[in-house]
């Protein structure tokens, strides 16, 4: 007779069927938990090749995020200090729409309209042709400058009325002074980041002459370069003397009595790429300030993986060198270095004179030197980027 079982032997039976399956299943190339673990192992190779890209998609949000708060903070110290708030800030969502190649920001003061004047009337173009030149070229130019002591005061009602005629003003959260041009630079470079989405952001004096076509063509030429610092590089020495023009009151802090500054580009032009201006903007409530604007910006990118370029180009004289006698006595004049490298085909990006830390006499003088030095009406037209 056929007897039930035990419960034990059904166990044992269950356990050795389930191993002959097994068997049969690996043989055959089928089992289960292999399949799992191999599909897992491409499943977590393919999620680790997709990482770089997930890490630069993150780190682009952030950036984007922190340039809006950046936008938000000037908007919320503006309306709480009652100062008036530029039309490019009231629409920070248009920097989203496009790419520009670069923002050029022209440092100007209170007491400047007529170097304002001089500038328009050469190597900035006006109305129509600077509203093409952003929608086609991608170059922003905007006059920069912040607000008086005395907020809504005589001189920030001209200001505001100037800009109303031409439209070419950005006014900073900033209160104007000489000795805060180092927190003027900071605060132009975080709102001109937030504003306008560029690959590189330019900061140029009012009294300087500036081919717009060849410095776009200069910068295109570095985009590859991911934090790039572009001027004309120098070294001047540390004054501890006080009562001297550049005093610099920190000088204890660049070793003894006697040394020079750390390699920085000259006030006058210098330019930096989207990166640097980034971090400039997340990092401005705690980068430090010089007596000096463009040794607080060297400053602020030592021990930063920066590409510094010293382009000579960025610095010509604009002064004629004297006159020449020949053997017949006919007198000529040497041409300043801005005319002659014109006169070469090397057309200079920025001109000024060294012994006036700008163009000497600039109202005067800027239709002399855009007429000798300047690049040419169609060098714009033309220009691509």
């Amino acid at each position: 007779m056929w007897t039930v079982p035990e419960a034990e032997d059904k166990v044992v039976s269950l356990e050795t069927g389930i191993k002959d399956e097994r068997l049969k299943l690996v043989t055959e190339g089928c089992d289960p938990v292999q399949k799992d673990v191999k599909r897992g192992s491409k499943n977590i190779l393919g999620e680790v090749s997709k990482t770089p890209n997930a890490i630069q998609t993150l780190d682009k949000t952030i950036s984007n995020l922190e340039m809006e708060l950046a936008t938000a903070r000037a908007m919320q110290e503006s309306i709480i200090n009652g100062s008036p708030i530029s039309d490019d800030l009231k629409i920070p969502e248009s920097s989203g729409k496009r790419k520009y190649l670069m923002v050029v920001g022209i440092n100007t003061a209170f007491s400047s309209r007529k170097r304002r004047d001089s500038v328009r009337a050469t190597w900035m173009p006006q109305g129509a042709e600077r509203k093409k030149l952003e929608e086609e070229k991608g170059v922003v130019m905007r006059f920069v400058i912040g607000h008086s002591a005395t907020s809504g005061g005589i001189l920030d009602r001209a200001v505001e009325a100037e800009d109303r005629k031409h439209g070419d003003i950005l006014r900073l959260e900033h209160v104007e002074g000489y000795l805060e041009l180092s927190a003027k630079t900071k605060t132009y470079f975080a709102t001109a980041a937030a504003l306008w989405d560029a690959d590189f952001y330019v900061k140029v004096d009012d009294d300087v002459h500036v081919n717009i076509a060849t410095l776009g063509a200069t910068l295109a030429r570095h985009r590859s370069k991911p934090r790039v610092y572009i001027g004309c590089m120098k070294s001047g020495p540390v004054l501890a003397q006080k009562g001297v023009r550049y005093h610099e009151p920190e000088y204890w802090k660049f070793g003894e009595e006697g040394n020079k500054y750390f390699r920085h580009a000259t006030g006058q032009l210098y330019a930096i790429s989207k990166d640097l201006a980034s971090y400039i903007s997340i990092n401005q409530y705690v980068l430090h300030k010089y007596a000096n604007e463009d040794v607080s910006l060297g400053s602020w990118f030592i021990g930063l993986d920066v590409d510094h370029i010293d382009d000579r180009r960025l610095c010509c004289g604009t002064t004629v060198l004297g006159l020449y006698v020949s053997r017949s006595l006919t007198i000529t004049n040497i041409a300043a270095d801005c005319e002659w490298k014109a006169q070469a085909g090397n057309i200079c990006v920025a001109s000024f004179d060294w012994t006036c830390s700008g163009i000497c006499r600039s109202v005067d003088r800027m239709k002399d030197v855009h007429r000798r030095c300047g690049e040419g009406k169609n060098a714009l037209r033309t220009a691509t980027f």
